[in-house]
């Protein structure tokens, strides 16, 4: 039979005729054959399956040998045997190669034939150990992948045990040596459908024994991580990624990322072919396994490999994008990489060049799909160029090209950015490994406390979170400048811009400490603030001067040392102010006009004197806990320059310090010293047509009458400015010296505030002087902290053209209701009306301690700007609070206190941020207000007030206008190279200093404090290591004053 099959197939006749004799020789195959027979027919056939000429030949061998085999079972059993299948695997079959895919067909089918026989159990020993020794020759994608359907037809013939584990080695190098050279479609399909095939027949074994899991995982990582030039594994590596589970990210990114032996070129080469693994079309999950690792990697802070990654295959994964199968996977890496990447803008603008392009072609696309991506790679951008302001020309293109694309509100970018550095304590890898020593979740930087310099940082956070007074700063051009100005720019820029936690001020504080503040003292804030602000002022002054004196020259600008601005100060007074234009930053700003009253009781002349102040001190209403106190300055009376800002004495380097210095002090005239004496507030009115208030429409208060002792509310800012702006009785040792009487006259003194500024800064005055013991005490009253603060100023011309210099040339005798007339120059109006100024609580200084010899200083403060939607409400009610107020002015029944609770409300929900040293939190308004009560030893001393305008008019810049981006200005070149620098050498350090953690012990037990403090305990003391730094409150040697 066998030789009738033999001619036939190689005959000429008709193929049809040929398949009817094919039929009858399959059909004779149920008659007996002896043995011999059998086997010639099963020679025959297995030539024709492997050496057929045609694939007519192929089909007659594979349909008669599978008759054959299934009527002569016993015969094939013993023909297709041990030593046939081996020498099948070592030798071939004739010509044809033992690696030609034929041959591994050839056993996949006899194994079908013969499963039901016993010898079976003997191919299945044989092949188990040759297919082991297959894979480590490195088959081909098509061989590999027929020898993977024969192992997932007969699981019998995979190695077992410890060979099984090294079968799934060697099986993951193969598959590291595929290659596919063709650039044809239809042999890629063939490419990826041979690779599928192999890595589901991993995923197999690694179900099946989950013991070869790992052993197959760090081969793939041996394999990518290869630094051998003359090697570079197979993409296809990515096809095995969305078979490992998902639940083994984080353990197994921790022991990679932590396992010493790994070395940084390894760990780059990896990380640079798992992000070339984004280019395969099927894989799965690849680009949660890069950021699982990026996220790794910057856990362990080992920010060298992620900065040389980026910076590599930024580019590559951008253009990734054009290639829908892959698209998703390589945005959501590109948004890792770009957000996480903040210390510097070098890998954004690595790709800026490419966005415009790929945004116009997805909007010319209008498909569905690509208005949806266009949508996420927009909000990116955009978080991007917040992140990176100061480049107009390179973003100008980009922000015409996604304008009709959403832009995500300040608030998302805010939360994005911070969520994703490489320092963010929020990363969730980060949470399971050492601490970071980032930003916190906050994404505010602390100032690191410099040894007792608390009273600095809280007064600096503070200034810093004046949202236009910050802009103002940053947006000076101070280049080449040394001043103290130029030197607040860059600590503004720095903690805008840091990577680090907390940074170190120590160039601003030399520059900026008062001369007689001991280093490594403790100090009043308000005290320095005052300084502060007065030496910017004046320093600011000086350089206008030598910019007019020398209008030719290049202006040389230099640090202005404290002498240099007392020498020159008499140039300054010559020089008149008389628009906004010609006023310095620190008067924009914080500058307002108080003017002063003082009318003599005996002959009726008054004397009048208008100047400026930056803060206002605010002595508490008297009280019963306070009868036997008497706030009295111990200093000589101030001095106050002409024409400049109005501040406390300064004593000299061996004099002490002095706490109390209210801002009315500065109004006393010749040497007489003011003295707040005790007293109650009275109402105020507004009154038409009067300079002075007049005794029919006004109450006059002795502040020598004792208050009486009751258990009245919790005092309010509110009730303390009434106190200061009410009316005062001279008597006794403040008895007025009057001119006109050439004697000392009881007198009234009245203060108006006749030009507000945008900042109020108010100063509680808690330290007061005890005569008695000759110590000074710390007033620890609570008082209560108003959201809207509505401050009355004088509307009124009538002193327009008064010089800011005492005049006592009125005669004082009629009392008649056109009395104020006598008194104003001819030509002013006559409209005079007290307005009442809408401000909002921006940051509150608080000292916590008992006593003025010993605490700490930490600020609550948030973000305002002039035209807060916390205005909004307010203004509606703004009319009714002018009508009201003629009768009720700053009284607790303001028309403002309808709408206080409500808007305290939608403030709870705002971002207060408690910034306490090195330490930066979240914390609420409430927590603000209730600081006090909860710790008693902790009390609000400095306020700042942001006054609201319907219309924001301080700015030039229209942060919408592409230039302002992220709402402050762009900075200029030279501090932004000097923070990427700063940034870089952070994560070097961060990085060495990881590194030596990991050298001292290879694991460690995460134990950590988070970051912050618990509302349930005090704030913390300071410290030279910051808040909360050794010791407590009562640590002697911690001095306030």
């Amino acid at each position: 039979m066998d030789k009738i099959l033999e001619g036939l197939v190689s005959s000429s006749h008709p193929l049809p005729l040929k398949r009817v004799i094919v039929r009858k020789v399959v059909e004779s195959a149920e008659h007996w054959l002896d043995e011999a027979q059998c086997e010639a027919m099963f020679d025959l056939t297995t030539r024709l399956i492997l050496e057929g000429q045609d694939p007519f030949q192929r089909q007659v061998g594979h349909q008669v040998l599978e008759a054959y085999a299934r009527y002569h079972r016993p015969e094939f059993e013993s023909f297709f045997n041990k030593t046939f299948v081996l020498g099948l695997l070592h030798q071939g079959y004739h010509s044809l190669d033992r690696k030609d895919v034929a041959i591994l067909d050839y056993i996949h089918n006899g194994l079908k034939l013969i499963m039901s026989c016993p010898s079976v159990l003997d191919l299945f020993s044989l092949l188990q150990v040759e297919v082991l020794r297959m894979v480590c020759e490195r088959p081909e994608p098509q061989l590999c992948a027929r020898l993977s359907d024969l192992l997932t037809d007969f699981v019998q013939c995979i190695p077992k045990g410890k060979l099984s584990i090294t079968f799934c080695q060697q099986l993951v190098r193969t598959i590291g040596h595929f290659q596919c050279v063709s650039t044809q479609e239809r042999e890629l399909r063939e490419y990826v459908s041979q690779v599928t095939k192999v890595s589901n027949l991993l995923q197999n074994i690694w179900k099946a024994e989950p013991a070869t899991l790992l052993p197959s995982l760090q081969e793939v990582f041996a394999s990518i991580s290869s630094t051998d030039a003359s090697f570079e594994p197979s993409v296809a590596l990515a096809s095995l990624v969305q078979h490992i589970p998902l639940q083994m990210i984080t353990v197994l990114i921790r022991s990679l990322t932590t396992d010493p032996n790994v070395k940084d070129a390894s760990m780059t080469q990896a990380l640079c072919r798992m992000i070339d693994w984004l280019s395969w079309p099927l894989a799965q999950h690849v680009d949660t396994w890069v950021i699982a690792l990026l996220k790794g990697l910057a856990a362990v802070q080992k920010f060298t490999i992620l900065i040389d990654v980026t910076s590599l295959k930024i580019e590559l994964v951008f253009n990734r994008l054009w290639f829908p199968l892959v698209r998703p996977g390589a945005l959501a890496v590109l948004s890792h990489m770009l957000l996480s990447f903040q210390h510097s803008p070098e890998a954004f603008h690595l790709i800026v060049p490419h966005v415009v392009n790929l945004v116009q072609s997805f909007k010319n696309d209008g498909l569905p799909s690509s208005t949806a991506f266009l949508v996420q790679l927009t909000e990116l951008i955009h978080c991007m160029m917040y992140h990176y302001s100061g480049f107009p020309d390179l973003y100008e293109p980009i922000l015409e090209a996604i304008k009709d694309f959403p832009k995500p509100s300040e608030e998302k970018i805010k939360l994005i950015l911070n969520q994703s550095a490489w320092t963010s304590q929020s990363n969730s890898l980060a949470s399971c490994l050492s601490r970071l020593s980032g930003k916190s979740e906050t994404g505010k930087t602390g100032l690191i406390n410099l040894g007792n310099t608390c009273y600095m940082n809280s007064v600096i956070q503070a200034l810093f979170m004046a949202t236009d007074f910050r802009r103002q700063v940053l947006s000076l051009n101070l280049n080449g400048c040394n001043s103290l100005m130029k030197k607040l720019q860059h600590l503004f820029a720095f903690l805008a811009h840091t990577q680090r936690e907390a940074y170190a001020p120590r160039i601003f504080f030399e520059a900026s400490r008062p001369p007689w503040f001991t280093p490594r003292s403790q100090q009043d804030c308000s005290e320095y603030l005052r300084f502060l602000l007065d030496r910017l002022h004046e320093e600011e002054k000086i350089l206008k001067v030598q910019s007019s004196h020398k209008p030719s020259e290049i202006l040389e600008c230099s640090e202005t040392s404290l002498q240099e601005v007392a020498s020159k100060a008499a140039l300054l007074t010559e020089t008149p102010r008389t628009s906004d234009g010609e006023k310095t930053l620190i008067e924009k700003m914080f500058g307002g006009k108080l003017r002063t009253h003082i009318r003599c009781l005996n002959c009726r002349s008054t004397s009048q004197k208008v100047e400026a102040f930056t803060d206002l001190s605010l002595a508490f209403c008297p009280s019963s806990s306070l009868e036997n106190m008497s706030f009295q300055d111990p200093t000589s009376s101030p001095s106050t320059q002409d024409g400049g800002l109005m501040q406390a004495s300064v004593p000299g380097p061996s004099e002490e310090p002095v706490v109390y210095n209210p801002t009315t002090a500065a109004f006393i005239c010749d040497s007489v010293v003011n003295e707040k004496t005790i007293g109650s507030p009275p109402e105020f009115y507004c009154s038409e047509n009067t300079s002075v208030p007049n005794e029919s429409n006004k109450i006059l208060v002795n502040k020598d009458v004792p208050q009486k002792p009751g258990g009245e509310a919790t005092p309010s800012v509110t009730d303390l400015l009434n106190y200061f702006l009410a009316p005062e009785i001279l008597t006794g040792d403040n008895q007025y010296y009057c001119e006109n009487c050439a004697s000392l006259q009881n007198a009234e003194k009245t203060m108006q505030i006749t030009e507000e500024p945008e900042y109020l800064i108010l100063t509680l005055l808690r330290f007061s002087y005890d005569q008695k013991y000759h110590v000074r005490r710390k007033i620890l009253d609570n008082v209560s902290l108003p959201l809207v603060l509505e401050l009355p100023v004088k509307r009124t011309t009538s002193f327009s053209s008064l010089s800011e210099s005492w005049s006592v040339d009125v005669d004082f005798t009629d009392l008649s209701e056109n009395l104020a007339k006598k008194l104003k120059p001819s030509g002013t109006d006559e409209a005079s009306c007290t307005k009442l100024v809408p401000y909002l609580l921006s940051s509150v200084v608080v000292h916590s301690g008992i006593s003025s010899e010993s605490g700490h200083y930490y600020s609550y403060a948030r973000n305002i700007t002039s035209t807060d939607s916390s205005y909004q409400m307010y203004h509606q009610s703004e009319a009714l609070a002018l009508a009201s107020s003629q009768s009720h002015l700053l009284g607790r029944d303001s028309p403002s206190a309808v709408f206080e609770q409500d808007l305290e409300n939608k403030e709870m929900s705002k971002e207060w941020f408690l910034f306490n040293d090195s330490r930066v939190t979240f914390t609420s308004f409430q927590s603000v207000q209730k600081i006090t009560s909860r710790f008693p030893k902790d009390t609000a001393y400095v306020l700042l007030y942001k006054k609201q305008h319907s219309t924001n008019s301080l700015s030039g810049n229209n942060p919408t206008s592409g230039l302002w981006i992220n709402g402050d200005p762009p900075l200029q070149k030279e501090l932004m190279d000097a923070i990427t620098k700063d940034n870089k050498l952070y994560l070097q350090e961060q990085e060495l200093n990881a590194r030596a953690r990991a050298l001292q012990a290879a694991s460690t037990s995460c134990s950590f404090r988070p970051n912050g403090f618990d509302d349930n305990d005090p704030p913390g003391s300071c410290g030279p290591t910051g808040g909360g730094g050794g010791g407590g409150f009562n640590t002697v040697g911690r001095l306030v004053f």
